[in-house]
């Protein structure tokens, strides 16, 4: 079963450009199968729940990778206010990925017992 232990992943990177994103997502995909985890994604870090992304030579999909974590029961959702910065509405997200507040992340901070950010 599932541990009690609950951990926060704080993703502030796009997807493409560096790995960090990726081996996050790699990390949190691998702990949501033991443990409960959230996943709130800030500054270009929203950019990874933009439906669609298709880059021709990408070695992964973050899409792919975020529907597999919330598959595990992982909540996920994305910064409002780095989504309107960056004229992202809330219709170009993937559905596992909903728009949120920094309230929300401060909520999450405090009820998380490890906080993971990339």
């Amino acid at each position: 079963g599932k541990e009690t232990m609950k951990y926060l992943f704080v993703f502030n990177d796009a997807p493409y450009g560096s790995q960090r994103a990726y081996n996050g997502l790699r990390l949190a995909a691998a702990l949501s199968r033991k443990a409960e985890i959230k996943v709130f994604l800030l500054g270009d870090g929203v950019l990874c729940g933009i439906a669609g992304l298709n880059p021709a030579h990408a070695d992964y999909n973050p899409q792919e990778m975020l529907r597999t974590i919330a598959a595990a029961g992982a909540v996920i959702a994305a910064c409002g206010t780095c989504m309107e910065a960056r004229g992202i509405p809330s219709e170009l997200l993937i559905p596992q990925v909903r728009r949120s507040s920094l309230d929300e992340l401060v909520a999450w901070t405090e009820e998380c017992e490890k906080v993971i950010s990339f």
